[in-house]
């Protein structure tokens, strides 16, 4: 499956941002999707994942209450909605796929093995 990633961009301390990823090239509701991110000089880190039906989520603690991830099978499209956004949230935000047999079940992280190119976000302070 071939992601693309998009919505990035630079917003204030407390601002709001919605990423998006479209998803190509193979049914869409056979993957389980995920947002991970990587800030300069870090090592890429897990943020959110969601089954394939959207039933099931799993959120580092640093971003609950905050981030909010869904998605629309139709529109093979995967949505991170981020509020409250600080400065540490500051990364190059990716989309990720995992294939799963089971609808409602959040695979490893290991398991997402397919990778968007990822898009900016920048909160200043």
């Amino acid at each position: 499956v071939q992601l693309q990633a998009s919505g990035g961009g630079l917003v204030q301390a407390g601002g709001s941002l919605r990423l998006s990823c479209v998803a190509s090239g193979r049914t869409f509701s056979n993957y389980a999707m995920g947002w991970f991110r990587q800030a300069p000089g870090k090592e890429r880190e897990f943020v959110v994942t969601l089954s394939r039906s959207g039933s099931s989520t799993s959120y580092a603690d640093s971003v609950k209450g905050r981030f909010t991830i869904s998605r629309d099978n139709a529109k093979n499209t995967v949505y991170l909605q981020m509020n409250s956004l600080r400065p540490e949230d500051t990364a190059v935000y990716y989309c990720a796929a995992a294939p799963t047999l089971h609808s409602d079940y959040v695979p490893p992280l290991y398991k997402f093995t397919s990778w968007g190119q990822g898009t900016q976000v920048t909160v200043s302070s």
